[in-house]
């Protein structure tokens, strides 16, 4: 691959800094959703019977932002390099960072500062982390607009795409492996959910804007060169919309339902789990209630959203070494596999065969992007902004979960629409991603 003065690059040093960025974004996604349920005990106390409706909110909120500012994203990479766009978004991220600080001294210094919804009486700020939510997930899109093609199109010796985003998908895994840890035993010290106070929110947010205050400061020094045929020049028209290619297009639809289902079970699976627990069934949590490691206490239902991310990390080693396995081969089998573990689930009423989904899911972003994005050439770019539009099924099929749970009082079938979204995927595998009146 050469830089556009056609003089040979290495593109290590940007592989490696992009990896890292993947790493920050796994890590802040799951700890965003790992603060439903500490959110749900110092914010919504008061709301009732809709408190599964309430937390899921802030998953919605953050992947709200994804189809509403991918574009923002491949339009800065357009006018600004790749670059200067990563670096634009790490500081949207640290003022998102901001506002979830805010929020939480905010409701310590104005405990009566409250809206009242319906029946539910909800505090001033739980809107503010929901704005919160919203900047950071905005931070979130435009990095993986840079991240996703600059991985598949960066040139680095003995790798191909899909292993490369496989690599920084393993990156991403580390980092939503060790959310669910930091948030329930750094943050809180192992404290049971419904103990948790709202001021113990506010210092890991500034630790957090700290860090990538730092990250910034280091990027600022490193080259992260633009890639030739990856993207319109400022200022130039494309012959069509981006929307012409119907591989791409339901791609993105692809992308929504999977994005929908591995937020689900990560995010929603500690809610069903204490849901199973509060309710004696004691069978599921092999007899254990916590489990205590490296020194600090942790609920068997924090756990398994740990595994089922650390199921991702382990599933995306793997993929990064499967360089002779076609992306159309690796996505038949592994959601042939999640189908089967969602079914069981759902009629033996187990949440530790939805941990197991996690080893399946792990290839699925990496195989769909690349199988979305095959042959577009100076389209990549603004494709990668249209597929952000697609995550928004991180923010409505947990939200459509939470709500169906509150209506039937339980979690048990509502897996079902986890069931759904992987037959569609199944479908995109076999039959949606062949590429149309062009050569694949």
């Amino acid at each position: 691959m050469e830089a556009q003065n056609s003089k040979p690059v290495s593109y290590i040093g940007p592989f490696i800094t992009l990896v890292f960025l993947f790493f920050v974004v796994g890590f802040l996604t799951t700890a965003n959703g790992q603060f439903q349920a500490p959110l749900r005990s110092a914010f919504l106390s008061g709301v009732g019977d809709l408190k599964n409706t309430f937390v899921t909110l802030i998953t919605f909120s953050w992947f709200l932002a994804y189809p509403l500012t991918g574009k923002v994203g491949s339009d800065w990479v357009t006018k600004f390099g790749y670059k200067i766009t990563l670096i634009r978004a790490l500081f949207v991220m640290i003022f998102g960072l901001g506002l979830f600080f805010f929020s939480s001294w905010y409701t310590v210094q104005f405990p009566f500062s409250v809206v009242h919804l319906f029946s539910a009486t909800v505090p001033v700020g739980y809107f503010i982390f929901l704005l919160g939510s919203f900047v950071v997930g905005a931070s979130a899109t435009i990095l993986q607009v840079v991240i996703n093609p600059y991985l598949v199109a960066c040139s680095v010796k003995g790798t191909q795409s899909i292993q490369r985003l496989s690599i920084g998908g393993a990156s991403n895994s580390i980092g939503t492996t060790m959310a669910p840890f930091f948030v329930t035993g750094i943050v809180f010290g192992g404290l049971a959910m419904e103990d948790v106070r709202v001021e113990q929110l506010m210092m890991p947010f500034l630790a957090l804007m700290a860090i990538l205050a730092v990250v910034v400061g280091i990027l600022f020094k490193l080259s992260l060169p633009d890639i030739q045929g990856t993207k319109a020049e400022e200022g130039e028209l494309l012959e069509k919309s981006v929307w012409s290619f119907r591989h791409l297009t339901l791609g993105v639809i692809t992308i929504f339902f999977y994005v929908g289902v591995e937020v689900s079970i990560g995010n929603n699976i500690n809610l069903y789990a204490i849901e199973l627990q509060n309710t004696g069934n004691a069978f599921h949590f092999f007899g254990f209630d916590s489990l205590t490691l490296f020194g600090l206490n942790f609920s068997i239902p924090a756990l398994m959203a740990t595994l089922y991310w650390g199921g991702m990390l382990i599933g995306r080693l793997v993929a990064s070494s499967l360089s002779k396995v076609p992306p159309r081969v690796q996505l038949t089998v592994t959601v042939i596999m999640a189908t089967l573990f969602s079914t069981l689930a759902i009629l033996t009423n187990n949440p530790w065969l939805l941990v197991a989904v996690g080893l399946f899911h792990s290839i699925m972003w990496g195989a769909i992007f690349t199988l979305s994005v095959t042959g577009l050439g100076k389209y990549t770019s603004v494709a990668s902004g249209v597929f952000m539009i697609g995550v928004v099924g991180g923010a409505i099929i947990p939200l459509l979960q939470g709500v169906l749970a509150d209506a039937i009082h339980g979690w048990r079938w509502t897996w079902c629409i986890v069931l759904f979204g992987e037959l569609f995927i199944l479908y995109y595998a076999q039959i949606g991603s062949r590429v149309k009146k062009m050569v694949e």
